[in-house]
């Protein structure tokens, strides 16, 4: 099953053709990411495996003020970075198919954990809103977010939602219409780099924009590849060549130190 718009011949055509918007539910594991996921599609949802892969998604509709909604709930993952099956479907889901809008569902009793994933997600896409599930549990435990200050810091709107009361979720739809029709418009908070990796990452930009889908985040993918990510360097005809020519070698440590990745996924330096 590879989740598709009805009549609109896959995820790659936009909301401004007639096709169904489509939001994707990113999240680590037992976040109730799930639970919102219920809450928003009720019975109007179906799961199967993603295509070529044993790992499975499921997809529903949801509807806001009369207009449908195709959510995708995406495999539990910490990290884009892709160090497991559910995570690969996750970040290319999020990187190639590029959904309207993404919520990253975070667990408001273990902010810092969870932030991780929101920052790599606004990396790779404007249409963004944090999901602070579980706000009920944070407040038990004595803790107050505030989401006013947290979205602030994004660049991002952020909501709280107890998801398994429905509690935020109307609010939480509004945010969603508001990003698909552009009334509401993010400025995300994004990583800058030294003048040797911005001016590789460019480089790299121009080689890899030929090699992707259009609209893929090709800046996010680059930085990736600087990396030493296999996935997207198999894109590039000289692997090898590409990251010792695009990015000294005295800039690659800080980078991979930057970008979170696991030593067995850097280039080496």
């Amino acid at each position: 099953m590879g989740p598709e718009r009805p009549g609109c011949g896959g995820l790659s055509a936009r909301p401004g053709a007639g096709c169904r918007p489509v939001v994707a539910l990113a999240g680590n594991p037992n976040t109730g990411k799930s639970t919102l996921f219920n809450v928003l599609t009720g019975l109007n949802q179906h799961t199967g495996n993603w295509p070529g892969k044993t790992v499975l998604v499921a997809q529903g509709v949801a509807r806001h003020r009369g207009r449908p909604y195709t959510i995708i709930d995406l495999p539990g993952t910490y990290s884009l970075l892709a160090s497991s099956l559910e995570e690969q479907v996750a970040s290319d889901f999020l990187c190639l198919q590029r959904p309207d809008v993404t919520v990253v569902v975070a667990d408001a009793t273990c902010l810092e954990r969870n932030l991780n994933l929101a920052l790599q997600v606004v990396e790779v896409t404007d249409k963004v809103v944090v999901c602070v599930n579980l706000i009920d549990e944070a407040e038990r435990r004595g803790y107050a977010v505030d989401v006013r200050a947290l979205a602030d810091e994004l660049g991002v709107p952020a909501v709280a939602t107890v998801a398994r009361e429905g509690r935020g979720v109307a609010e939480l739809l509004d945010v969603i219409e508001g990003l698909v029709d552009g009334t509401i418009v993010t400025r995300p908070r994004r990583a800058t780099y030294g003048p040797e990796v911005e001016r590789a990452l460019e480089r790299l930009e121009s080689r890899l924009a030929g090699r992707l889908p259009p609209g893929a985040a090709v800046r996010w993918l680059a930085a990736r590849a600087l990396c030493g990510d296999q996935s997207v360097l198999r894109l590039l005809s000289d692997p090898e060549e590409a990251v010792a020519t695009f990015l000294p070698r005295t800039a690659r440590g800080p980078l991979a130190k930057a970008e979170n990745v696991p030593a067995e996924g850097r280039a080496s330096s």
